[in-house]
C-alpha cells in the first residue's frame, strides 16, 4: 500500500529549468517514479541533449522549450501540449536565477528580471497548468522556494524578495485551488551544489560558512530534493496544501 502511495504512473509533470541543475534531478526522480515528463528550457541544444540522455534510460519525456518570463510563448506551449494530447497532472516551477548585488547599487532592470524569472513565472505557468487541471479535478503545484523564502541575507534582495512571494504565492494557490482538487505547496531548499551556486562553493571562506551552519556539515545535492517532490507530487500528499518543507539540512532549524 505504501509504495503505491508513492506511485506517479499515468501522471505526467512539467517541470520549469529541467534541463541542468535542481531542475533536471526531480525531473528524473519523477520519471523514476512512473511519470511522464516535460522537460523545459531555453537551450534547445541542451533540452534536448537532456531529454535523449532520460529517454536512453527508458522515461517518457517530452520538451517544450520557452522562456518562463515571455507569456506569450508560456501560452503558446501549452496549446501545443493540448494539440498533442500531453495533460501537466503535475507542476514544478523550478525556474529561476541569481543576481548578487548590493540594494544601494542595485539597478531597477535587476530587480524586474529577478522577480519576473522567479516569481511572475510561477504566478503564470501556474495558472495556465491549474485551469487545465480543474477540468480533470486534480492537480499537484510544486513550488521551489528556497531558505531565504523565510530568511534575509545581504546583496540578494530580489532573490530574497521573490522567493518570500513563492512562500505566499503557494498559500494563495491552496486557498483558491484546493476545494477544486488542487495541492499547491513549496520545497525550500538550502546550499545545494549546483552550477548557479559556483562562485559560493569555490570561496573558501563562504564554503566554511555554509558547512558551519548546516547541522549536517556539509551541502545537499540537487539529489536530496527528488523524494520531498516525489511526496508532493504523488497521493501521499494529498491532505498536505499550502506548506512549504526546507530541505536545509536543518539550517532554518538554528540559530
Amino acid at each position: 500500500m505504501s509504495s503505491r502511495l508513492f506511485d506517479l504512473t499515468g501522471r505526467t509533470a512539467l517541470i520549469t529549468g529541467s534541463s541542468r541543475g535542481l531542475g533536471r534531478a526531480m525531473a528524473e526522480g519523477l520519471a523514476a517514479s512512473g511519470a511522464a515528463i516535460v522537460l523545459n528550457g531555453v537551450d534547445a541544444g541542451r533540452l534536448a541533449e537532456a531529454a535523449a540522455e532520460l529517454r536512453r534510460i527508458g522515461y517518457t519525456v517530452h520538451e517544450a522549450c520557452f522562456n518562463v518570463t515571455d507569456e506569450e510563448a508560456v501560452l503558446a506551449a501549452f496549446a501545443r501540449l493540448d494539440e498533442s494530447g500531453v495533460a501537466v497532472d503535475i507542476l514544478v516551477n523550478n525556474a529561476g536565477i541569481q543576481h548578487r548585488q548590493p540594494i544601494l547599487d542595485l539597478a531597477t532592470e535587476d530587480w524586474r528580471r529577478v522577480i519576473e524569472t522567479n516569481l511572475t513565472s510561477a504566478f503564470v505557468i501556474g495558472r495556465e497548468a491549474a485551469r487545465r487541471m480543474v477540468t480533470r479535478g486534480h492537480g499537484k503545484v510544486i513550488n521551489i522556494g528556497s531558505l531565504m523564502s523565510n530568511l534575509g541575507r545581504a546583496t540578494v534582495a530580489p532573490y530574497t524578495v521573490a522567493k518570500g512571494g513563492i512562500k505566499m504565492l503557494t498559500k494563495a494557490m491552496a486557498a483558491e485551488w484546493g476545494e477544486l482538487g488542487i495541492q499547491a505547496n513549496a520545497i525550500g531548499p538550502g546550499y545545494m551544489l549546483t552550477e548557479m551556486n559556483k562562485a559560493l562553493i569555490d570561496n573558501p571562506t563562504f564554503n566554511a560558512w555554509v558547512v558551519g551552519r548546516t547541522p549536517q556539515r556539509r551541502w545537499g545535492t540537487p539529489d536530496e530534493l527528488v523524494g520531498t517532490a516525489v511526496f508532493l507530487a504523488s497521493k501521499a500528499s494529498d491532505y498536505v496544501n499550502g506548506q512549504i518543507i526546507y530541505v536545509d539540512g536543518g539550517m532554518s532549524a538554528v540559530l
